[in-house]
């Protein structure tokens, strides 16, 4: 299982759908780039270059986006924000989330978007993460553009 296991994630790198090992992480960004760059009056999007922090793609003109997936109902982290309880207030790391959801068998269920005020208005603490994420609560939803 190991060696299967590399051998795709060799193939997904080859193929340059990912372009590191974080599969989830990686398919989520290929997908949404894909989608947004296929749909009309939707903006075309660049993947940003790896290790760029706080932001996964770039559109042309200039908007900034971090990209999250899950197949749960909580994102990964968002990390370079002021922690809680600061009093001090964020600078804007950028301005669109997306969020590709996927069921467990790593189909994608739905991309949503949300902008920056949006993202400060829902982020929540995860203590042991020392950052922030976003819950996908059914209220989020209604908050979110759907794209997919």
């Amino acid at each position: 299982l190991i060696k299967i296991y590399s051998s795709v994630i060799k193939e997904l790198k080859d193929r340059e759908i990912i372009r590191t090992n974080n599969v989830i992480g990686e398919l989520g960004e290929y997908l949404a780039i894909k989608y947004y760059n296929e749909t009309p009056n939707l903006p075309n999007l660049v993947s940003a270059p790896i290790g760029t922090e706080n932001i996964d793609a770039i559109s042309r003109r200039g908007e900034r986006y971090s990209i999250k997936s899950t197949s749960k109902n909580v994102t990964g982290v968002f990390y370079g924000l002021e922690p809680k309880g600061s009093d001090i207030q964020d600078t804007q790391k950028f301005e669109y989330v997306i969020i590709c959801k996927f069921d467990d068998n790593y189909n994608l269920i739905t991309i949503l978007e949300m902008d920056w005020n949006t993202f400060l208005k829902n982020k929540r603490w995860h203590s042991r993460m020392g950052a922030w994420n976003i819950a996908l609560t059914k209220e989020l939803v209604k908050q979110c553009k759907r794209v997919f």
